[in-house]
Protein backbone atom coordinates (compact mmCIF):
# COMPACT_ATOMS: atom_id res chain seq x y z
CA UNK A 1 0.00 0.00 0.00
CA UNK A 2 1.49 3.63 -0.56
CA UNK A 3 2.20 5.63 2.38
CA UNK A 4 1.35 9.60 2.03
CA UNK A 5 3.49 12.64 3.33
CA UNK A 6 2.51 14.82 6.13
CA UNK A 7 3.43 17.29 7.86
CA UNK A 8 2.36 18.26 10.94
CA UNK A 9 2.08 21.25 13.51
CA UNK A 10 2.59 21.40 17.21
CA UNK A 11 3.16 23.98 19.97
CA UNK A 12 4.53 27.71 18.36
CA UNK A 13 5.72 26.89 15.42
CA UNK A 14 7.68 23.52 15.53
CA UNK A 15 7.12 21.34 12.92
CA UNK A 16 7.91 17.64 11.71
CA UNK A 17 7.23 15.31 9.04
CA UNK A 18 5.56 11.99 8.71
CA UNK A 19 4.43 9.18 6.45
CA UNK A 20 1.23 7.65 6.86
CA UNK A 21 -0.58 4.75 5.29
CA UNK A 22 -2.40 5.35 2.24
CA UNK A 23 -5.78 4.49 3.61
CA UNK A 24 -6.08 6.99 5.92
CA UNK A 25 -7.46 10.67 4.47
CA UNK A 26 -5.54 12.97 5.98
CA UNK A 27 -6.66 16.87 5.43
CA UNK A 28 -4.93 20.35 6.72
CA UNK A 29 -6.31 21.65 10.00
CA UNK A 30 -7.11 17.97 11.34
CA UNK A 31 -5.59 16.73 14.75
CA UNK A 32 -3.69 13.59 14.52
CA UNK A 33 -1.74 11.28 16.39
CA UNK A 34 2.11 10.50 15.98
CA UNK A 35 4.83 8.27 16.89
CA UNK A 36 7.04 10.53 18.97
CA UNK A 37 10.50 10.05 21.11
CA UNK A 38 9.46 6.95 23.07
CA UNK A 39 5.50 7.39 23.09
CA UNK A 40 2.95 9.27 21.02
CA UNK A 41 2.77 13.37 20.54
CA UNK A 42 -0.74 14.77 19.01
CA UNK A 43 -0.61 17.61 16.37
CA UNK A 44 -2.28 19.30 13.86
CA UNK A 45 -1.91 18.81 10.41
CA UNK A 46 -0.49 21.47 8.11
CA UNK A 47 0.34 19.77 4.77
CA UNK A 48 0.17 16.32 2.94
CA UNK A 49 0.74 14.91 0.15
CA UNK A 50 3.63 17.07 -2.61
CA UNK A 51 2.99 20.14 -0.79
CA UNK A 52 4.29 18.84 2.49
CA UNK A 53 7.06 16.90 0.65
CA UNK A 54 7.84 20.53 -0.78
CA UNK A 55 8.22 22.37 2.50
CA UNK A 56 10.13 19.52 4.17
CA UNK A 57 12.79 19.80 1.17
CA UNK A 58 13.13 23.61 0.74
CA UNK A 59 13.22 23.92 4.87
CA UNK A 60 15.74 20.71 5.37
CA UNK A 61 13.12 19.27 7.92
CA UNK A 62 13.97 16.01 5.93
CA UNK A 63 16.80 13.88 7.27
CA UNK A 64 16.26 11.16 4.94
CA UNK A 65 14.17 11.18 1.75
CA UNK A 66 11.22 8.88 3.78
CA UNK A 67 10.27 9.93 7.34
CA UNK A 68 10.92 7.55 10.27
CA UNK A 69 7.86 8.13 12.21
CA UNK A 70 4.60 7.99 11.29
CA UNK A 71 1.16 9.48 11.61
CA UNK A 72 -0.62 6.62 13.47
CA UNK A 73 -4.33 8.02 13.75
CA UNK A 74 -6.45 10.88 13.60
CA UNK A 75 -7.70 12.20 17.01
CA UNK A 76 -10.75 11.13 18.86
CA UNK A 77 -12.48 14.38 20.66
CA UNK A 78 -11.30 13.19 24.39
CA UNK A 79 -7.76 13.53 23.17
CA UNK A 80 -8.37 16.47 21.61
CA UNK A 81 -9.92 17.97 25.36
CA UNK A 82 -6.66 16.03 27.13
CA UNK A 83 -4.37 18.22 24.94
CA UNK A 84 -6.35 21.28 25.58
CA UNK A 85 -5.95 20.24 29.28
CA UNK A 86 -2.31 20.04 28.88
CA UNK A 87 -1.70 23.30 27.40
CA UNK A 88 -3.58 24.74 30.33
CA UNK A 89 -1.22 22.82 32.95
CA UNK A 90 1.75 24.21 30.86
CA UNK A 91 1.44 27.73 32.75
CA UNK A 92 1.73 25.94 36.17
CA UNK A 93 4.93 24.43 34.58
CA UNK A 94 6.49 27.65 33.42
CA UNK A 95 6.01 29.58 36.81
CA UNK A 96 7.38 26.68 38.95
CA UNK A 97 10.75 26.15 36.01
CA UNK A 98 11.11 29.95 36.62
CA UNK A 99 11.41 29.58 40.59
CA UNK A 100 13.58 26.93 40.46
CA UNK A 101 15.40 29.11 38.16
CA UNK A 102 15.66 31.51 40.38
CA UNK A 103 16.63 29.26 43.11
CA UNK A 104 19.48 28.02 41.02
CA UNK A 105 20.67 31.60 40.22
CA UNK A 106 20.85 31.04 36.45
CA UNK A 107 21.24 33.46 33.97
CA UNK A 108 18.60 31.76 31.85
CA UNK A 109 14.64 33.22 30.65
CA UNK A 110 12.14 30.00 30.42
CA UNK A 111 10.19 31.27 27.34
CA UNK A 112 7.86 28.03 27.03
CA UNK A 113 6.94 24.87 27.86
CA UNK A 114 5.15 22.57 25.93
CA UNK A 115 4.11 18.56 27.43
CA UNK A 116 4.49 15.54 25.21
CA UNK A 117 0.70 14.29 24.79
CA UNK A 118 1.85 10.70 26.88
CA UNK A 119 3.80 12.92 29.19
CA UNK A 120 6.62 10.87 28.69
CA UNK A 121 8.62 14.21 27.98
CA UNK A 122 8.55 17.63 28.57
CA UNK A 123 10.09 19.96 26.33
CA UNK A 124 11.34 23.62 28.11
CA UNK A 125 12.55 26.23 25.71
CA UNK A 126 14.74 29.02 27.31
CA UNK A 127 17.27 31.96 25.89
CA UNK A 128 20.27 32.60 27.15
CA UNK A 129 23.42 34.79 26.26
CA UNK A 130 25.95 32.56 27.17
CA UNK A 131 26.33 29.00 28.44
CA UNK A 132 24.11 28.01 31.19
CA UNK A 133 25.23 25.06 33.12
CA UNK A 134 21.73 23.80 34.29
CA UNK A 135 22.18 19.89 35.16
CA UNK A 136 21.07 20.57 38.68
CA UNK A 137 17.79 22.23 37.68
CA UNK A 138 17.30 19.33 35.59
CA UNK A 139 17.46 16.94 38.27
CA UNK A 140 14.95 19.20 40.16
CA UNK A 141 12.63 19.65 37.22
CA UNK A 142 12.43 15.81 37.01
CA UNK A 143 12.26 15.49 40.30
CA UNK A 144 9.04 17.64 40.59
CA UNK A 145 7.58 16.74 37.26
CA UNK A 146 8.00 12.85 37.13
CA UNK A 147 9.25 12.96 33.59
CA UNK A 148 11.94 12.98 31.14
CA UNK A 149 13.24 16.70 30.91
CA UNK A 150 14.41 17.85 27.62
CA UNK A 151 15.83 21.82 28.14
CA UNK A 152 16.71 23.38 24.32
CA UNK A 153 18.18 26.71 24.03
CA UNK A 154 16.41 28.88 21.39
CA UNK A 155 17.35 32.48 19.89
CA UNK A 156 14.82 35.60 20.68
CA UNK A 157 13.82 35.09 16.68
CA UNK A 158 13.13 31.29 17.54
CA UNK A 159 10.61 32.92 20.93
CA UNK A 160 9.32 35.27 18.95
CA UNK A 161 8.10 32.59 16.69
CA UNK A 162 7.21 30.56 19.41
CA UNK A 163 5.26 33.03 21.20
CA UNK A 164 3.50 35.07 18.62
CA UNK A 165 2.57 38.14 18.25
CA UNK A 166 1.84 41.31 15.87
CA UNK A 167 3.92 43.22 13.92
CA UNK A 168 4.08 46.77 12.88
CA UNK A 169 2.27 46.36 9.71
CA UNK A 170 -0.89 45.47 11.87
CA UNK A 171 -0.87 41.35 11.12
CA UNK A 172 0.23 38.07 13.21
CA UNK A 173 4.45 37.40 13.18
CA UNK A 174 5.39 35.80 9.79
CA UNK A 175 7.63 33.31 11.79
CA UNK A 176 5.10 32.24 14.01
CA UNK A 177 2.54 31.29 11.19
CA UNK A 178 3.60 30.99 7.51
CA UNK A 179 7.60 31.35 7.33
CA UNK A 180 8.82 27.90 6.85
CA UNK A 181 12.01 28.73 8.15
CA UNK A 182 14.09 31.25 10.01
CA UNK A 183 17.47 33.05 7.84
CA UNK A 184 19.52 35.70 8.54
CA UNK A 185 18.85 39.21 7.57
CA UNK A 186 21.41 41.64 7.39
CA UNK A 187 21.47 45.08 7.48
CA UNK A 188 22.63 45.55 3.74
CA UNK A 189 19.08 44.60 2.74
CA UNK A 190 17.63 48.04 4.81
CA UNK A 191 20.99 49.89 2.62
CA UNK A 192 19.98 48.59 -0.67
CA UNK A 193 16.07 49.67 -0.19
CA UNK A 194 16.98 52.96 0.93
CA UNK A 195 15.53 52.66 4.19
CA UNK A 196 16.03 54.46 7.58
CA UNK A 197 19.12 52.24 9.30
CA UNK A 198 16.95 53.50 12.79
CA UNK A 199 17.28 50.22 14.32
CA UNK A 200 13.62 51.12 15.83
CA UNK A 201 12.11 51.29 12.40
CA UNK A 202 13.58 48.15 10.61
CA UNK A 203 13.71 45.94 14.05
CA UNK A 204 11.13 43.70 14.86
CA UNK A 205 9.00 42.33 18.12
CA UNK A 206 12.44 39.95 18.89
CA UNK A 207 14.89 43.44 18.93
CA UNK A 208 16.30 41.92 15.21
CA UNK A 209 16.00 42.67 11.56
CA UNK A 210 12.62 42.61 9.98
CA UNK A 211 12.32 38.93 8.35
CA UNK A 212 10.08 41.09 6.07
CA UNK A 213 13.39 43.24 4.85
CA UNK A 214 13.98 40.18 2.45
CA UNK A 215 10.66 39.82 0.69
CA UNK A 216 11.07 42.85 -2.24
CA UNK A 217 15.00 42.99 -1.76
CA UNK A 218 15.59 41.18 -5.13
CA UNK A 219 12.95 43.18 -6.96
CA UNK A 220 15.10 46.61 -5.31
CA UNK A 221 18.57 45.27 -6.58
CA UNK A 222 16.77 44.13 -10.28
CA UNK A 223 15.34 47.56 -10.39
CA UNK A 224 18.49 49.31 -10.17
CA UNK A 225 20.39 47.62 -12.28
CA UNK A 226 18.94 49.92 -14.72
CA UNK A 227 19.67 53.05 -13.40
CA UNK A 228 23.50 54.67 -13.12
CA UNK A 229 24.97 54.32 -9.91
CA UNK A 230 24.86 57.33 -7.35
CA UNK A 231 28.09 59.25 -7.61
CA UNK A 232 29.00 58.26 -11.12
CA UNK A 233 29.96 61.09 -13.64
CA UNK A 234 27.84 61.15 -16.76
CA UNK A 235 28.54 63.29 -20.61
CA UNK A 236 25.00 64.12 -20.92
CA UNK A 237 23.27 66.92 -22.97
CA UNK A 238 24.56 69.89 -20.76
CA UNK A 239 28.59 68.43 -20.69
CA UNK A 240 29.58 66.50 -17.49
CA UNK A 241 27.22 65.73 -14.92
CA UNK A 242 27.08 63.85 -11.38
CA UNK A 243 24.55 60.98 -10.19
CA UNK A 244 23.01 62.32 -6.91
CA UNK A 245 19.87 60.17 -6.58
CA UNK A 246 17.69 58.07 -8.19
CA UNK A 247 13.84 57.06 -7.85
CA UNK A 248 13.19 53.78 -8.98
CA UNK A 249 9.43 54.50 -8.11
CA UNK A 250 9.40 57.22 -10.45
CA UNK A 251 11.80 56.53 -13.04
CA UNK A 252 13.99 59.54 -12.58
CA UNK A 253 17.35 60.55 -11.90
CA UNK A 254 18.78 63.44 -10.36
CA UNK A 255 21.79 65.19 -11.43
CA UNK A 256 24.23 67.70 -11.03
CA UNK A 257 26.71 69.76 -13.13
CA UNK A 258 30.07 71.42 -12.36
CA UNK A 259 28.13 75.00 -12.10
CA UNK A 260 26.27 73.21 -8.94
CA UNK A 261 22.79 73.13 -10.97
CA UNK A 262 20.46 70.33 -10.19
CA UNK A 263 17.81 68.80 -12.47
CA UNK A 264 15.68 65.64 -12.46
CA UNK A 265 14.51 63.61 -15.89
CA UNK A 266 13.39 60.63 -17.07
CA UNK A 267 15.41 57.59 -17.21
CA UNK A 268 15.01 57.40 -20.51
CA UNK A 269 15.68 60.83 -21.13
CA UNK A 270 18.92 60.80 -19.33
CA UNK A 271 19.59 57.27 -21.48
CA UNK A 272 18.91 59.43 -24.67
CA UNK A 273 21.26 62.19 -23.91
CA UNK A 274 23.70 59.86 -22.39
CA UNK A 275 23.56 57.79 -26.23
CA UNK A 276 23.77 61.51 -28.08
CA UNK A 277 27.10 63.35 -25.97
CA UNK A 278 28.96 59.93 -26.58
CA UNK A 279 30.76 57.87 -23.98
CA UNK A 280 29.01 58.01 -20.47
CA UNK A 281 31.87 57.60 -18.62
CA UNK A 282 34.45 60.16 -18.39
CA UNK A 283 38.14 59.11 -18.66
CA UNK A 284 39.96 58.35 -15.02
CA UNK A 285 41.75 61.84 -15.60
CA UNK A 286 38.48 63.73 -16.18
CA UNK A 287 37.14 62.26 -12.91
CA UNK A 288 35.46 64.51 -10.49
CA UNK A 289 38.57 64.98 -7.37
CA UNK A 290 35.39 64.36 -5.04
CA UNK A 291 33.28 61.32 -5.86
CA UNK A 292 30.86 61.72 -3.13
CA UNK A 293 27.80 62.55 -4.06
CA UNK A 294 26.55 64.06 -0.65
CA UNK A 295 29.60 66.40 -0.44
CA UNK A 296 29.04 70.07 -1.78
CA UNK A 297 24.98 69.31 -1.71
Amino acid sequence: MSRGFAEVRFKGSRKEYFTYPGGLDLRPGQEVMVEADRGEDLGEVSAVGAIAERKCSSSGGCATPTPEKQVLRVARPDEVDRRQAQRNDEERVRTETRRLVQKHDLKMKVTEAEWQFDRNKLLIYFTADRRVDFRELVRDLASTFRTRIELKQIGVRDEAALLGGVGRCGRELCCSTWLPELKPVSLQLAKDQRLSLNPAQISGCCGRLMCCLMYEHKTYVESRRRFPREGKYLRTARGKERVLSVDIWQETVTLKDGEGERRTLPLDELRSEVAGAGPGLPRSDDADPDPDPRSND
